[in-house]
């Protein structure tokens, strides 16, 4: 069976590099990574919501606020 690529890691947290690009706070984002994992591992409860939440929260993206032209009325 051949060997498989290492995968090019964080230096400081040892977390897959793909995972903490575009990241606010790089430290931060590994942790809950790291915990989650941990939890993972020992078979204890994930909050699902609270990781999607904080993962969007350390998401670099400038996001827009959507509005919709059906509410607006026109100028005359």
């Amino acid at each position: 069976m051949p060997k498989q690529r290492k995968v090019p890691k964080d230096k400081k947290t040892g977390v897959p590099r793909k995972y903490l690009s575009g990241a606010k706070n790089r430290s931060a984002k590994a942790a809950e990574i790291k915990r989650t994992a941990e939890a993972y591992r020992k078979e204890e409860y994930i909050d699902i919501k609270a990781i999607q939440k904080s993962r969007v929260a350390q998401d670099g993206r400038k996001t827009k606020k959507k509005t919709s032209k059906r509410g607006r009325k026109k100028k005359s």
